[in-house]
């Protein structure tokens, strides 16, 4: 739970940093992005599954 609210932090951190430098915010698209995410967390989720279900 310590690292989710030091990434939180960093992100809120960063984000402020660049409106402040009037850059583009370095993020993708909001659901997009979120999706492709959690989408990477269950690919190697299920990788992790299938190798420990049909191959130990």
């Amino acid at each position: 739970m310590n690292e989710v609210v030091l990434a939180v932090m960093a992100g809120f951190i960063v984000g402020i940093l660049f409106s402040f430098l009037k850059l583009p915010i370095p993020a993708p698209p909001v659901l997009s992005g979120v999706m492709g995410i959690v989408g990477v967390y269950l690919g190697g989720m299920a990788y992790s599954w299938v190798l420990a279900r049909f191959f130990s």
